[in-house]
């Protein structure tokens, strides 16, 4: 207890305080009421307070009486004094109303940097009772440009394939569209598996091009591009020095378990050649692990099965520390990478984002690398990763499952964690002979300007071992009344080219050790092929499934049912059954657009989709 004669003695703005930390301790620390960092990021727990709509279909309306100012605070008060309590069910809405059996949850628009999302008549709002702080950055789709007043369209490759298994994550387990800017068609493209050509000895990659008519706008062609990368045998890769960088603290309770379980599979891979050091970060960060033989596995095991979660995100200070024990360990002519394992929430760390980048950027330039595997929902900072994996010469995945990591980790493994070709840029010259507007379907992220095409210093994207790169481009032909937005007719750029080739095709890249470029020059003729290949069509029908998710102004006469019929006649083998997988998510979103069903909106009713 305060002593009565110290109190007074005390100013009146003191006792005030003291007295408010009081009412909070006496008043707001009961179960239930624990705010969203109470042990992470509340994804689940029994303490949420939903928000229940006052009518729907599913029930009779629901009276919501208005709370008052002191109910309000009373039911919104978090602090850390609930931490580790268990918390009792929900009973009570704010203004202690009763939540019926039965009646259908809310939901409000979750997070997305630099906009809100489409009003579309479509519910991708996130559900209140699952507190959402989830940030995904805005990005303009790329829009049909004119041949004639911009021949050129260059750009940096992309192999990241994050974006198609957080839509997976909302689709399958939440039941609900994705937001809009949680998909980029590239990710999905890439995602899957095609039949390209493999190179030559000499060449770490190799294109193919293919051309036909674009499923969804019938008077467009679509230009298919593939990079196949050199494939390189697991006990072929050279020595690698890793150093895992796991994020533990509070918001990835819910998603160590599937860290360790993912990071024991990723052990299991590594030879006695190989090294590893294991670094976590909470609110501050620490090396669980020294540099040690790739070979123990039991000894790397045990020190990650042994982690637990808690406490603030010092990821920046994880990142620096992880830095330093890889280039203490540094293998020359080895694979030199930090992985980082996170759901992205950094709350603590350096003053400024600008910091943290030019450290990441010094160290790849000292062929350092970094990899990021995202995890996590409610919380989960997807452009915040996709940021360092750029920044860091790395490639960016989201673990959604075991499953998942099975394919990242050990399936794809000589991909993900070891580079082929970096700085990997791509130029295409259009033939205003054949093409009058043209748009790159995807990619706004990584578009560069013409002339950094052939400047080694500007930085691009790497390939792994073995990785595939696709990439479509929709084209209006040179014979079509539409009309394509161009700058004022040019009087000195008046040339007479005759030529049978639809474009210039030209690819720049540098193996991991030089600082110095190789340029590789083809081309593609105008004429279609007839039919299109199994390439060819399941591309074609990932970038509808893409264009549907977004809602894309440029979707044609894009159909779900026209995604699943492409993608069924073009699933081939499918030895993996990710393309089964794919129908299964475009069947899924289907029933869950309501532009489709005639529904006008989605709800979710205690564990069962009904339409409104």
């Amino acid at each position: 207890m305060i002593p009565h004669k110290w109190l007074r003695q005390q100013p009146i703005w003191w006792c005030g305080g003291i007295m408010v930390m009081m009412a909070v301790l006496i008043y707001g620390c009961r179960p239930g009421t624990a705010g969203p960092k109470a042990g992470g990021v509340d994804k689940g727990s029994p303490g949420r307070q939903p928000i229940v709509r006052s009518t729907s279909s599913a029930g009779p309306a629901v009276p919501v009486a208005p709370a008052t100012p002191k109910a309000k605070a009373a039911s919104e008060v978090s602090c850390c004094c609930c931490l580790g309590k268990d918390a009792s069910p929900p009973t009570a809405l704010k203004g202690n109303v009763p939540i019926p059996e039965g009646a259908p949850i809310s939901y409000r628009e979750g997070a997305s940097e630099g906009r809100d999302f489409e009003n579309d008549g479509i519910d991708r709002r996130q559900p209140v009772f699952g507190f959402n702080t989830e940030g995904y950055k805005y990005y303009e789709e790329n829009d049909f440009t004119a041949v004639t007043s911009h021949p050129l369209s260059t750009f940096s490759i992309d192999v990241d394939t994050a974006s198609y298994a957080n839509v997976r994550r909302f689709l399958l387990q939440e039941r609900r569209l994705p937001p809009v800017d949680a998909v980029r068609i590239e990710e999905c493209l890439n995602y899957f598996h095609y039949d390209y050509p493999a190179p030559a000895e000499a060449l770490p990659l190799l294109p193919t091009m293919e051309l036909a008519s674009c499923p969804w706008n019938p008077g467009h062609d679509l230009l298919l591009i593939g990079l196949q990368a050199k494939p390189v045998a697991t006990d072929q890769l050279p020595p690698g020095n890793f150093v895992f960088l796991i994020d533990s603290s509070g918001s990835m309770a819910d998603d160590l378990p599937l860290v360790k379980q993912a990071l024991g599979l990723l052990v299991d891979q590594l030879r006695s050649c190989d090294r590893v050091a294991v670094v976590t970060y909470a609110g501050s960060a620490g090396l669980v692990l020294s540099s040690t033989p790739g070979d123990c596995h039991k000894i790397i095991k045990d020190k990650i099965d042994a982690l637990q979660s808690g406490g603030a995100t010092a990821g920046a200070q994880g990142i620096e520390l992880a830095y330093q024990i890889a280039a203490k360990y540094f293998i020359p002519g080895g694979n030199n990478r930090v992985i980082l394992i996170t759901d992205g929430d950094f709350n603590v760390g350096v003053g400024s984002e600008g910091e943290l980048v030019r450290m990441i950027e010094a160290k790849r330039a000292q062929n350092i690398f970094l990899t990021v595997l995202g995890t996590g929902r409610g919380n989960y900072q997807d452009g915040k990763m996709q940021m360092l994996a750029d920044k860091g010469n790395g490639n960016y995945a989201y673990l959604d499952s075991i499953r998942e990591a099975q394919k990242v980790l050990v399936g794809e493994m000589a991909g993900n964690l070891f580079t082929v070709a970096k700085d990997v840029k791509i130029q295409l010259e259009f033939n205003p002979r054949f093409v009058k507007g043209y748009r790159l379907i995807g990619y706004e992220k990584r578009k560069l300007a013409d002339r950094d095409f052939a400047d080694d210093a500007k930085d691009a994207g790497e390939v792994g071992a073995g990785h595939q790169v696709t990439v479509l481009y929709e084209l209006i032909p040179a014979s079509s009344e539409e009309e394509v937005p161009a700058a004022a007719p040019l009087e000195f750029q008046k040339t007479t080219v005759v030529s049978d080739k639809l474009i210039n095709f030209k690819l720049r890249w540098k193996t991991p050790e030089d600082r110095n470029s190789t340029e590789w020059i083809g081309y593609c003729t105008a004429e279609k092929a007839s039919p299109p290949s199994a390439n060819f069509r399941f591309a074609a029908a990932v970038a509808e499934f893409g264009l549907l998710l977004r809602n894309s102004p440029l979707k044609g006469r894009a159909d779900w049912n026209q995604v699943i019929q492409l993608a069924q006649d073009a699933r081939g083998t499918d030895r993996n059954g990710y393309r089964a997988e794919f129908i299964k998510l475009a069947e899924t979103a289907r029933l869950l657009d309501p532009r489709h069903s005639g529904d006008k909106l989605i709800t979710e009713s205690r564990g069962n989709i009904v339409g409104k």
